[in-house]
């Protein structure tokens, strides 16, 4: 394997701290999810409904990485906590489509509040130079992955 020139190595050196950052960050602001009294993977599941929903059960399994079992039984878990319903789909009625209740969208919302201010009380102890430069990083980064 050729070694990184120089850009590359910086570049290297500036991912591995912002994947290590993102993860503390995430851990840290994770502590407020325990309020929706969902877990984690429920929570997961979800917001790829909320936000990219209805899905079937084969595209839910695949969003979030898992076996379509695995998936079928947090369904029956949510929809029996009325934040999903499913449908059969209209071209396939075969096909389970999963879509959120105004609940589920609820509960989710107010989730990601408290992630927010839970993110934003960290940002505040920075001086405001920082919270700039932090603000201008994040638009960066959602220009990235987009």
């Amino acid at each position: 394997m050729a070694k990184p020139s120089e850009s590359e190595a910086a570049l290297q050196q500036t991912a591995d701290l912002l994947h290590s950052a993102s993860i503390r960050v995430l851990r840290r602001i994770r502590s407020v999810d325990a309020a929706t009294g969902l877990s984690g993977p429920r929570l997961s599941v979800l917001s790829v409904i909320v936000f990219r929903g209805p899905l079937s059960i084969g595209d839910l399994a695949a969003a979030e990485q898992v076996q379509p079992p695995t998936i079928s039984r947090m369904i029956k878990d949510l929809a029996h906590e009325g934040l999903v319903r499913r449908r059969p789909a209209t071209h396939d009625r075969r096909v389970q489509l999963v879509s959120a209740t105004a609940a589920g969208r609820r509960l989710l919302n107010r989730g990601r509040q408290r992630r927010v201010l839970e993110l934003s009380a960290l940002l505040e102890t920075l001086p405001p130079s920082e919270q700039q430069v932090v603000q201008a990083a994040a638009e960066i980064l959602l220009r990235v992955a987009t």
